[in-house]
């Protein structure tokens, strides 16, 4: 799949992934980030014109200058995964693969900024290349595993947990203050500790190496909660998609229209539109909004 998408897309996109990898020391990355950093950023009308041309038209012109100015992103967001052992050319390699990515999903009727959508695609592929390349044995597979593997390391210094081996006390310390299972805890401690890498080591073996974006503000969220968020959002479309299927057609139709449309529908219009009462139109809306939450929250809850 991901071979598809880069083959489909422009050839300045391509090229930005090849001089990616190709950075493999000091020097060449300061040499790209000085190339991105030239690129201009656009303002939001620029970024819909172009985002809606590729979507429209697959005008390749657009798609170069949407991607090309989102590439510092990328950069900046590799560098919070710096002392994972994983090359910088490799992250940020893999950051613009998700960002093209993102530029294959994106819509810009939705109403979101590129930007805010290519974010969660950029840490997906990161996430996925340092726990490809973490162990041979897959590392991390539900939101919880995958929560412990990026945060272990901040709880034990949170707790004053000094040891690489953890007692039981102490790995129930980290469970509640991570919010995990004790389970998940331990078997990623175990998996993470038989390999001799820091999580807090430098890139290279100078501690004082330089860190080029070190100036970079950063506002950004905690990864393992941007991550939750990202399946937590996923798993909530995939309940609303499900039940709202299973209302009747009027009932859906008019919860759609007053609830999930921008903008919405009056009471006025879907009186006219069904021939019953503005007010008939309301209780159905109620009445329908009200099956769908239930069903919802009892599947969520079972």
């Amino acid at each position: 799949m991901k071979k598809q998408i880069k083959n489909a897309l422009p050839a300045t996109q391509n090229t930005s992934l090849v001089a990616a990898r190709g950075v493999s020391d000091e020097t060449g990355l300061a040499q790209y980030i000085q190339t991105i950093q030239k690129i201009p950023i656009l303002t939001a009308e620029q970024e819909y014109e172009y985002a809606n041309a590729w979507v429209q038209n697959h005008d390749n012109i657009a798609a170069e200058k949407l991607v090309a100015s989102h590439l510092r992103l990328v950069v900046s967001v590799a560098y919070d995964f710096k002392n994972y052992g994983v090359p910088m050319g490799e992250l940020i390699a893999s950051g613009n693969m998700g960002l093209m990515q993102a530029l294959q999903k994106f819509d810009p009727e939705k109403g979101f900024r590129f930007s805010t959508y290519a974010m969660f695609w950029i840490k997906a592929e990161i996430y996925e290349t340092i726990l490809n390349n973490w162990s041979i044995v897959k590392i991390g597979t539900s939101a919880n595993q995958k929560r412990v593997f990026f945060n272990l390391a901040r709880a034990k210094r949170a707790l004053g947990i000094m040891d690489n081996s953890m007692s039981d006390e102490q790995t129930k310390q980290v469970a509640e203050y991570l919010d995990v299972p004790e389970g998940d805890v331990k078997r990623m401690a175990t998996r993470i500790s038989a390999r001799d890498v820091s999580l807090n080591a430098p890139m290279r073996g100078d501690e004082d190496s330089l860190d080029i974006l070190s100036n970079m503000a950063d506002n950004r969220e905690n990864v393992a909660d941007s991550l939750e968020k990202i399946e937590a959002h996923r798993r909530g479309y995939d309940l609303l998609k499900k039940h709202l299927a299973a209302l009747p057609e009027r009932d859906r139709e008019i919860l759609r229209a007053r609830r999930l449309t921008e903008p919405a529908w009056t009471l006025e219009a879907l009186a006219q539109k069904y021939g019953i009462s503005r007010e008939r139109v309301r209780q159905i809306e109620e009445r329908a909004f009200a099956k769908l939450r239930d069903a919802i929250l009892k599947e969520s809850n079972g």
